[in-house]
């Protein structure tokens, strides 16, 4: 049997005859603040301040506003704006990705949310072994008013100990594993690795991929030493970022999980840049 020879269309060639639904008109008015595509994987390039860089792999949410008189925005070219940067993209290239997805789809505005595990290799504090812990990254870029806003957001596992605990027992305090998240806005660049440090340096003790038992034992004494509410941790690195100059906005929250509580302790602290005489708002 013969069958039809089949002729590949070009790239960027339009089929007339295939109507473009999303492209006609609505008539209810209504326009549509995010519409776009989620929970797409992609290879990304990271700046690594131990090693040049670091290939992980993303997962992206990507908007875009839609304006009243569309029906639709075209789905398809989200992806093609991720395949546009050759499998790779850097962090360095986030601002013009940004830019280039509300242009491609003729927004206004548009919102592109990059989250990724990001590695260090860390070496015991007593032994010296090493063993790779994992952070979770997020950019959060923005366009709106013609201008890109990129925050930068790490979540970072350390260990607190309560000071509660510590003073009203004979012995011991109990302790547990927090999560540190710190988002930052800034107008110079912040290496992920300056908010990895600024977290485990207020913490009672940093988090270690491998210990051994004289490691172990630095690490309990550590914590029991530096007793830490989630009140003081956020405060305490509050604190640093709002001497940091290049920081316009942060955020910091703190999630203890308890270990003789059936729920978590969350606090959250954040402050602005006042443009006028350069001091941060603290709002708690």
């Amino acid at each position: 049997m013969n069958l039809p020879k089949l002729v590949p269309v070009p790239i960027g060639m339009k089929d007339k005859t295939i109507p473009d639904i999303q492209a006609k008109q609505d008539t209810r008015r209504l326009a549509i603040d995010q519409v776009g595509i989620r929970d797409i994987r992609h290879p990304v390039k990271v700046r690594d301040r131990a090693h040049g860089d670091q290939y992980t792999i993303a997962t992206f949410n990507m908007y875009v506003g839609l304006p009243h008189n569309f029906k639709g925005t075209h789905m398809s070219r989200f992806v093609e704006v991720l395949n546009d940067y050759d499998n790779v993209i850097s962090v360095h290239s986030f601002k013009d990705i940004v830019r280039q997805v509300a242009d491609k789809l003729d927004s206004e505005t548009s919102t592109i949310e990059m989250t990724f595990p990001y590695f260090r290799d860390k070496a015991a504090p007593v032994t010296g072994v090493n063993s790779m812990v994992d952070y979770e990254v997020t950019l959060l870029g923005e366009l709106g008013n013609e201008e890109v806003r990129i925050t930068t957001s790490v979540v970072v596992p350390v260990t607190s100990l309560c000071p509660c605990s510590k003073e009203i027992s004979n012995y011991g305090a109990h302790n547990q594993r927090s999560h540190v998240t710190i988002t930052v806005l800034a107008e110079e660049f912040v290496w992920i690795e300056e908010l990895i440090d600024l977290a485990e340096s207020n913490a009672s003790s940093q988090l270690y991929g491998l210990l051994k038992r004289p490691d172990e034992k630095y690490v309990t004494e550590e914590a029991y030493d530096n007793p830490k509410f989630v009140e003081d941790m956020v405060r305490d690195i509050a604190g640093k970022l709002i001497e940091d100059e290049r920081v316009l906005s942060y955020t910091v929250e703190s999630e203890n999980f308890e270990s003789i509580h059936n729920h978590s302790a969350y606090a959250r602290i954040s402050g602005v840049k006042d443009a006028d005489d350069s001091n941060l708002e603290v709002v708690e």
